[in-house]
């Protein structure tokens, strides 16, 4: 693939049709040359829907799976009973059968040349593992137990999963998260981010209570109103998910 000159990247949809649909009602992701979702896609009250928006979009998606698209596949094809999550059993029921295979062929990792950053790796959570925990204050040496196997031509790491936006060097690369286009921690609002020549972050404001209003009336899931007021509105802060992840990334109590 050519470089590229700029990449819009989505993550951590889960599953929530109204903030996905905003964000690509963005004029720069029509103009961006390709979109990247870095995982966790299907894993929330509209799993169908999303996952057939985003594939309407052709060739210029660029998929990646997470820990919890990973998860809804083993517990359709019965490698598992449980899910800790406790809306992703009812999202890995409502997938047709072509939609699990789907998940189940999407890569860990993806190496685009961009411009102005070079070769970038996208990832879930780390270039290794899609589901540990790295944050934005994270030890120095936490990101070198994770780069480690990291060839030394990449100098710019995107990752998902923690659902908070930030951008910080560690060991001379730039690590870049979006945050979460549909169960942002700290603020509300459908975050994501473009790529090059530098890196913006993004946020796209959406009409919440109209969002709660219709995945209430167009959601199965029981708990759907409770969940969509907690997670649309961002009701965890940034001060509390970063205390409650922080000890998953290896560091010492305090």
């Amino acid at each position: 693939m050519p470089q590229l000159t700029r990449v819009a990247v989505l993550s951590d949809v889960h599953g929530v049709l109204p903030a996905l649909e905003a964000v690509l009602a963005e004029p720069e992701i029509a103009a961006a040359d390709r979109i990247v979702l870095t995982g966790d896609i299907a894993a929330g009250p509209q799993p169908v829907e999303v996952l057939d928006l985003l594939r309407k979009q052709g060739d210029r998606v660029l998929w990646l799976a997470g820990n919890a698209d990973r998860e809804l596949v083993e517990y359709r094809r019965g490698e598992r009973d449980s899910i800790p999550d406790p809306i992703a059993p009812f999202a890995a029921d409502q997938l047709r059968p072509d939609q699990v295979d789907f998940l189940a062929g999407l890569p860990k990792t993806l190496t685009l040349d961009i411009h102005g950053l070079g070769k970038v790796l996208f990832c879930h959570a780390t270039p290794r593992d899609d589901a540990e925990v790295v944050l934005v204050d994270s030890r120095p040496a936490r990101w070198a137990e994770v780069f480690a196997d990291l060839d030394d031509t990449i100098r710019t790491v995107v990752c998902g999963h923690t659902h908070m936006p930030y951008v910080r060097l560690a060991h001379g690369r730039l690590v870049v998260n979006p945050g979460s286009v549909g169960m942002p921690y700290g603020r509300p609002g459908a975050h994501w981010c473009l790529l090059g020549p530098g890196v913006d972050l993004r946020v796209t404001p959406y009409d919440i209570q109209a969002a709660t209003a219709r995945l209430t009336a167009e959601s199965a899931y029981a708990d759907i109103a409770e969940w969509a007021d907690y997670f649309l509105n961002a009701r965890a802060t940034d001060t509390e998910v970063l205390e409650l992840f922080g000890p998953r990334d290896g560091r010492k109590a305090s």
